[in-house]
């Protein structure tokens, strides 16, 4: 596992996906109040091999209609758009408009509107402090409802109806999935805040969760470094928990470790019976889970009611947050592992100024999380690449985004213009009685973003 912030590959691996070492530099830092200053980037189509991987099979299927009527932008916003036309985000008033997307309301709300307030959050900082290019942001929030094709329309109203210069959202990769090709049809941007199962880049999506090599690969190496070796696989039944898996298993294999059972549920199951039963016969002694959303709950009440215990058969999540620890129970999963980027516990001034701005706003109660931390986070990085590029327009952000980094409340991270990732720390966090999750491991700096797993020998093949 690679930890420096730019840790250089050999030169057939950088050949092989159009870099070259001299991007591997001092990046240029920001906090909430810094201006930008130049910064050089290679040309933006060099950058980028054939990334329509998942696009096209699911562009297909979306059969999404054109930009309806744009509007002229100005010289600052002007971006080419699917019809041939120019974008209609307009730039010559006071304000801009952006996006939030987040399923308000389905399985994923318990999860997604924490993301929602700290969107709510950023953007109000950023207003307060002056806007964007001094303009005021001027929010435009739809619900995902959790379903994918749902987000998939609701993009296609932000970009082409609300002419929106940005959109910020999205949890599950289904819903990710969903949504890519409307962005790249329409020519606009995405940020997605949720960490996934990687073998994927866009330049119209810029992911500031975790890719694989940022959590995934982490939580399996804690799993072996703690000498597990029978590991039992649930999850939801979609892209990601089925391609985290595929992971996960070529993990195991060149690693010495015995997968024992692998199961699936689809989204909002309840009834965990069955796989908790075959879970309890397997012989595992360590569980990796990718259930998301609020069948979280039922599995781990099943888990303790048939008498399987933390310290017998950890489990490690990786969807599994402050926020949803309240929703399982504290007495249902106290003890248990997960794998994140950030924590509110993690000490920096940074963070405790934003733990404070966030309770001060929503409440006391309101614990805060790495979802919404790189939702957060997404807002100010968007605002550094505009402000660096001095201009709105799609073709600017992407050509000024390399090197852009924000000292965010999980530490600096920086984006890669390589492929619209972020350099980031990697946590193994034990969730205490209080709720709250604790690091009890955390990797040696910020790991550069490997998406498509091209410095690990036993993933060939994988993408």
């Amino acid at each position: 596992m690679g930890t420096g912030l730019y840790t250089p590959r050999d030169t057939a691996r950088w050949d092989a996906v159009g870099r070259r070492p001299d991007r591997y530099r001092t990046p240029v830092v920001l906090t909430k109040g810094t201006p930008l200053t130049a910064h050089t980037s290679p040309t933006w189509a060099a950058r980028w091999r054939a990334l329509a991987l998942s696009a096209t099979a699911v562009g297909t299927a979306l059969a999404l209609s054109a930009c309806g009527g744009a509007r002229t932008a100005d010289a600052a916003g002007g971006t080419a758009a699917a019809s041939g036309g120019t974008s209609c985000v307009e730039t010559d008033g006071d304000t801009i408009k952006i996006g939030f997307l987040n399923s308000l309301s389905g399985t994923m709300a318990i999860s997604e509107q924490t993301v929602r307030d700290s969107l709510d959050l950023a953007a109000e900082e950023i207003n307060e402090a002056g806007g964007v290019l001094g303009k005021q942001l001027e929010v435009v929030g739809e619900d995902g409802a959790s379903e994918p094709t749902v987000f998939a329309e609701k993009a296609e109203k932000l970009i082409s109806s609300d002419c929106v210069a940005a959109v910020f959202g999205g949890w599950t990769s289904s819903s990710r999935k969903a949504m890519l090709p409307v962005f790249e049809s329409k020519n606009s941007l995405l940020f997605y805040p949720v960490q996934y199962e990687g073998l994927e880049a866009s330049p119209n999506i810029f992911y500031t969760g975790a890719t694989t090599n940022q959590q995934i690969i982490p939580g399996m190496d804690y799993l072996k470094e703690q000498g597990k070796t029978k590991v039992f696989l649930v999850g939801s039944d979609y892209v990601f928990p089925r391609t985290a898996n595929k992971i996960i298993n070529a993990y195991a294999e060149a690693n010495g470790i015995e997968i024992v059972g692998e199961e699936y549920a689809p989204l909002g199951h309840t009834d965990f019976a069955t796989i908790v039963n075959k879970l309890k016969s397997s012989g595992a002694d360590a569980v990796f889970n990718t259930l998301n959303g609020d069948s979280n709950v039922a599995f781990f009440k099943e888990y303790k009611n048939v008498g399987l215990t933390a310290d017998a058969v950890p489990v490690v999540s990786v969807s599994i947050a402050e926020e949803e620890v309240g929703g399982i129970g504290v007495d249902n999963i106290v003890g248990q592992l997960t794998a994140w980027n950030y924590y509110q516990t993690v000490e920096s001034p940074t963070n405790e100024e934003f733990v404070a701005a966030f309770k001060a706003k929503y409440g006391d109660d309101r614990p805060t999380s790495d979802p919404m931390e790189a939702a957060y986070t997404s807002l100010y990085l968007w605002k550094g690449m505009v402000e660096k590029a001095e201009s709105f327009a799609v073709a600017d952000i992407q050509e000024a985004a390399d090197g852009v980094s924000f000292d965010a409340p999980e530490g600096t991270v920086t984006v890669n213009g390589d492929n619209h990732h972020i350099a980031k720390t990697a946590y193994i966090g034990k969730i205490d009685a209080d709720g709250l999750i604790y690091p009890v491991w955390e990797s040696d700096g910020p790991i550069e973003p490997d998406p498509f797993l091209e410095g690990y020998d036993w993933a060939e093949g994988l993408s």
